[in-house]
């Protein structure tokens, strides 16, 4: 599994298990839900910065993110 489908499940799973739409997360990270959608699906992979924000909406540690999950 590449590193950009490894964050996309991460992002999903995480956003799920809070409950979040894809509309909250994005608006809270300030990214558009479009983009969410995107770096859910491995279409589009983030910069660090914009993980930092997603991980920060999520309350996460940004590492969890790129963690495998079994």
């Amino acid at each position: 599994m590449k590193l950009r489908e490894r964050v996309g499940l991460n992002v999903r799973n995480l956003r799920s298990s809070r409950g979040l739409s894809q509309e909250q997360l994005a608006l809270a990270a300030d990214v558009d839900r479009s983009y969410i959608s995107e770096i859910e699906l491995a279409k589009n992979s983030a910069s660090i910065d914009v993980l930092e924000r997603i991980a920060l909406a999520l309350e996460i540690d940004p590492q969890e993110l790129l963690n495998k999950r079994g």
